[in-house]
């Protein structure tokens, strides 16, 4: 199947990035390479771009697509979470800069048998990496009730969290959950119609909860950026596009501490701590998508990119 995937902020990302030509680059989010296509664009001879995704279809797909600059890349089958360990795999000590387009792409979700979607009937499948073990078979099946209802409030901030996870540790007595139609049919149950009438798709925020903990979205999220940053060379940038509230919270939380790693108390008069800023924010409010890119790409509706600079 082709990969497809509509690249989401992508000229505000290659914007904010200020590239160099003869700069070198992360796109740790490979996904479509519509990032990676820009920034390639714009190096020169010397130039360099490392491109990871930890979807195998995704980095055979990018190598087709960016075949053109094949003398600038490095597409590595791989973890953002590993950023540091990977690139510097490559002999590279530091970059320019680095985009991070978070959460589920566009092929992803249209690909049936990943079961991303819950508007297509598919095996419960939901990991990025097809490579490993946890699937979401794994998590509605195995998980007991109350870590069910913790993950699908805490991830999916659903409100009806504990109907769910009780109807779906109610509907598993007598027989396994497969597929994610049968799940949908039981979030739908488990919802009081009343609500289900309003709002989004009633098992939106269940399969937003579910992918996260398949995937380690959160867990991960903290120590990749500070590995981001890390590798970052003066001036370089680093920018992240989330999808929903609690990425960008963290995002967000993380930014600011490297921003303002003083441990000191608020009351005394001079920092005693040492811990000077590893980042500037380059931007304080949030950058979403033009209405436009909204019309064109109805996905990118939620949005969000965060910008820090390193000092």
């Amino acid at each position: 199947m082709k990969f497809e995937h509509k690249t989401v902020l992508r000229d505000q990302a290659v914007e904010y990035l200020n590239i160099i030509p003869d700069g070198v680059y992360v796109d740790a989010t490979l996904g479509g390479g519509g990032h990676s296509m820009e920034i390639l664009k714009r190096l020169g001879r010397d130039g360099k771009l490392v491109g990871i995704d930890r979807d195998i279809n995704a980095v055979k797909a990018a190598g087709c697509r960016l075949k053109e600059f094949s003398d600038k890349i490095v597409l590595i089958h791989g973890n953002f979470k590993d950023i540091n360990s990977l690139v510097k795999g490559q002999g590279i000590t530091g970059v320019d800069g680095i985009v991070m387009d978070l959460g589920v792409s566009s092929h992803q979700l249209d690909q049936g048998e990943r079961g991303f979607s819950y508007k297509r009937d598919a095996p419960l499948d939901m990991r990025m990496d097809r490579s490993q073990t946890l699937s979401a078979i794994e998590v509605v099946n195995e998980y007991n009730e109350e870590q069910l209802s913790r993950l699908i409030k805490e991830y999916g901030e659903e409100r009806w969290a504990k109907r769910i996870a009780l109807f779906i540790v109610n509907h598993r007595k007598k027989a396994p959950i497969m597929t994610t139609g049968q799940l949908v049919e039981i979030i739908k149950a488990a919802i009081p119609a009343s609500a289900r009438r309003e709002g989004p798709h009633p098992a939106k925020r269940t399969f937003q909860a579910l992918r996260i903990e398949v995937n380690d979205e959160l867990g991960i999220l903290e120590n990749a950026i500070k590995d981001g940053v890390d590798l970052l060379n003066k001036k370089g940038r680093i920018c992240i596009i989330t999808f929903h509230s609690l990425e960008d919270r963290r995002v967000k939380q993380v930014f600011r501490k490297l921003e303002n790693p003083c441990t000191c108390p608020s009351r005394a008069p001079v920092c005693v701590c040492g811990k000077q800023p590893v980042v500037r924010l380059v931007n304080r409010k949030l950058i979403t998508p033009s209405p436009l890119e909204i019309r064109e790409n109805p996905r990118a509706r939620s949005a969000g990119m965060r910008v820090a600079e390193k000092v």
